[in-house]
């Protein structure tokens, strides 16, 4: 009997259902599934992954920029084979998205020891730190410390606190000063795989249980300060008011329309801070986060230009100052295409009719994907909701979602 024969015996059901929900209950009981990174929920959530880790006999490892790694060796002295995600979650969020990719890798090494299966390259199990947007105005934070993307500025940046996001990562138990030395170089990774929810509503409608994934979408967003002029609500004449909010408004407004204008684009405008943010006190400051995505570079640079436009003509109008920086920037990435045959074999081996599509969010693989080939698995969401608590994925489908995993697998064992 080959292994691939014995892949239809992974995973254990019970047992990932029971790891699904033991990690969901490491969050903030006022805000149900909400973990986020650097909190006491998050340190306490990793705790138990670890202890998982070791229980299934991995070598464990919290690497420079602040990841979770469990290594299983494998035949032959060559480079490893990643499996990864986050268990980190947005405010608000829910209980499978990245959780359950981590959670898969783990499954997946318990069921190979079970069934006696030896990889020729060693498999590391990932848990990436932060890949959702913190505090510090940076995602991904893990996945590009390990990928070298993780620049001395995005360590420099503080939280609301003052606290920068260097000292955070040392709190953690990362070693920032190390990041760029041990940073991983093309050639170090033989290839890594994820398992993702969709996030989007084609597999629910079309009751599709398993996708391959061909790309990601690029993510750029935008830093904007607007500088008006605080001042007395009652006493300031409206022609005489420099409202850096209404100019704020104006800016939103218009950057919806010129996404909107782009067909294969999407933008948010999802964080805003006004000062002194009073009932009495016209808006002398605001600050606010334009996020951009779309699978084609030249249409996020499009936009881009269109924003630094369209800020300087509010700002002449409206004698007012506004500055737009560039926050962070994560290009579109293209899985491997012997990932993509892999994971796509692998899905419609497991769910015959299994899609292949691009990914509208972004991901750790993104990051990976500047030094390794890369293939991702998407399992369904229940109405398309992602980034909240009535996120749902049925266990049955997380469980076949599994199963092309470990048969993506076996598949690249042999092919990289």
């Amino acid at each position: 009997m080959t292994h691939q024969d014995l892949i239809s015996q992974i995973p254990a059901i019970d047992r990932l259902a029971a790891d699904i929900e033991t990690m969901a209950a490491f969050t903030d009981p006022e805000h149900p599934f909400t973990r986020r990174p650097f909190t006491a929920f998050f340190k306490q959530g990793r705790q138990w992954l670890r202890e998982q880790m070791a229980a299934s006999g991995l070598a464990i490892e919290l690497d420079a920029a602040g990841n979770l790694i469990g290594r299983r060796p494998g035949q032959e002295d060559l480079p490893p084979i990643l499996i990864g995600s986050h268990t980190d979650t947005v405010a608000g969020g829910g209980r499978f998205d990245g959780v359950i990719g981590v959670l898969a890798g783990l499954e997946i090494v318990r069921c190979l020891d079970e069934l006696s299966i030896l990889l020729r390259h060693p498999l590391e199990i990932v848990d990436f730190l932060a890949e959702e947007p913190t505090d510090f105005g940076v995602s991904t934070v893990g996945s590009r410390g390990m990928s070298g993307n993780l620049t001395a500025e995005m360590l420099a940046q503080t939280d609301g606190r003052g606290v920068t996001l260097a000292e955070a990562l040392l709190d953690l138990g990362g070693r920032p000063a190390d990041i760029a030395a041990e940073a991983r170089l093309p050639g170090d990774i033989a290839a890594y795989l994820e398992m993702h929810i969709e996030q989007g509503p084609v597999l629910h409608q079309r009751a599709i249980p398993l996708a391959a994934v061909t790309g990601i979408v690029g993510i750029r967003r935008f830093s904007v300060v607007v500088e008006g002029e605080a001042n007395h609500a009652g006493t300031t004449p409206m022609s005489l008011r420099k409202d850096a909010l209404v100019a704020a408004a104006r800016f939103v407004i218009d950057a919806e329309s010129i996404i909107r204008a782009e067909e294969n684009a999407v933008g948010t405008v999802g964080y805003l801070k006004v000062v002194p943010n009073m009932a009495n006190v016209v808006p002398g400051r605001v600050e606010l986060i334009v996020e951009m995505r779309s699978i084609e570079p030249e249409t996020i640079d499009g936009i881009g230009q269109e924003l630094q436009h369209r800020a300087r003509e509010i700002a002449q109008a409206r004698g007012i100052a506004i500055s737009v920086s560039r926050l962070t920037d994560a290009a579109p990435v293209q899985a491997d295409p012997r990932l993509i045959e892999i994971a796509t074999q692998a899905c419609r081996e497991t769910a015959p009719g299994a899609l292949v599509l691009p990914s509208g969010a972004g991901h750790d693989a993104t990051q990976i994907a500047t030094i390794a080939p890369v293939g991702m698995i998407f399992v369904p969401s229940r109405g398309g909701k992602s980034h909240t608590p009535k996120e749902w994925t049925d266990v049955a489908d997380i469980a076949l979602g599994v199963q092309a995993l470990a048969r993506a697998l076996l598949k690249a064992d042999v092919v990289f």
